[in-house]
């Protein structure tokens, strides 16, 4: 009797099997076993994409240099429709400069007009061996006048747009004077465009 008491206690005593983790019916494994190693994403690597097939653009040899930025509008039957207008001076800083207008509904279409426009009015510039010119000379374009001089040991004296022209043009050791009262950038940089068509090798 007194054995089969000892019995009865001891597996009353044993401890039940701990239940696992996550056995309920209905329940999912942690939100943390579902991911990949790399977190959000799995195995795709976080946000890596999908790698591009393009290839990379070609750095163009001209820099550019943007004068002006405008939106302007027209009057139509159902109201004003508005668009961009914008002028860049391009060069390659080695006697090649141009400037160009162009209008489109999105600046980015606009520059690229612009652009175009600039390589197709480039000009060649004759420079002397200390990257200036060889003599004085001026033009005028609408209401703009300029004056471009050489100045030995003197860099780059201008302003305006005129700056960015010789600049491009990679001019060096010169003077150029707006002569006239106008504040228009896009007429003073194509007045000097003029002014530097009258040059003589």
């Amino acid at each position: 009797m007194t054995d089969q008491l000892n019995n009865i206690q001891t597996k009353t005593s044993t401890p039940a099997p701990a239940a696992a983790p996550f056995a309920a019916a209905g329940s999912h494994a942690p939100r943390n076993d579902r991911r990949g190693a790399g977190g959000r994403g799995g195995d795709r690597g976080g946000r890596g994409g999908r790698p591009s097939n393009r290839p990379p653009r070609a750095k163009s040899e001209f820099d550019q240099k943007t004068i002006t930025i405008r939106r302007v509008s027209r009057v139509v039957a159902g109201g004003r429709r508005f668009s961009f207008s914008v002028a860049i001076i391009i060069g390659n800083k080695k006697g090649r400069v141009g400037v160009g207008l162009g209008k489109a509904g999105d600046t980015t279409l606009a520059i690229d007009k612009a652009v175009r426009d600039a390589k197709k009015n480039m000009i060649t510039v004759p420079l002397t061996k200390d990257s200036s010119i060889a003599h004085d000379v001026s033009a005028k374009y609408c209401a703009s006048r300029i004056s471009i001089m050489p100045a030995p040991a003197h860099g780059l004296v201008a302003g305006s747009s005129v700056r960015l022209v010789l600049e491009l043009a990679g001019i060096n050791n010169i003077v150029a004077k707006i002569q006239s009262g106008s504040k228009n950038g896009l007429n003073n940089a194509r007045a000097a465009i003029e002014a530097l068509k009258t040059l003589k090798a």
